[in-house]
């Protein structure tokens, strides 16, 4: 089996974009994260949202916002970025791999019974 990962979908319009932020001056928090906020949190429905750097750090928030932390476990698939696992790590949280479906790719429900524990 082939397994589907994406490769980079760019078009002239991003990297426009890109270059935009780079003559800027300002990287970070500027006016293209400040914009991006607004937008977002007005497409959720809420008065905030918060921009981060990658997908490891906006796990990471999501972890310390559910008060999730040292001695816990949490259940992730075991074909995941490690990223997952990373964020969890770094709380001192223990990730608890558990095999996906061959069909789907995505976590296997059957087996996530089986890893659960006080500790989850």
């Amino acid at each position: 089996m082939r397994i589907p990962l994406s490769s980079p979908d760019i078009e002239q319009a991003e990297i426009d974009a890109v270059v935009g932020v780079l003559r800027s001056g300002r990287l970070s928090m500027g006016k293209k994260l400040e914009e991006f906020e607004a937008r977002f949190a007005d497409y959720i429905g809420v008065p905030y949202a918060a921009g981060v750097s990658s997908g490891t750090a906006a796990l990471h928030v999501a972890i310390r916002a559910l008060g999730i932390g040292e001695g816990d476990e949490v259940i992730v698939p075991s074909f995941a970025f490690v990223a997952v696992a990373n964020a969890l790590r770094y709380e001192c949280v223990s990730p608890v791999f558990v095999d996906i479906d061959s069909r789907t790719l995505n976590l296997d429900p059957k087996r996530i019974a089986e890893a659960i524990t006080p500790r989850t």
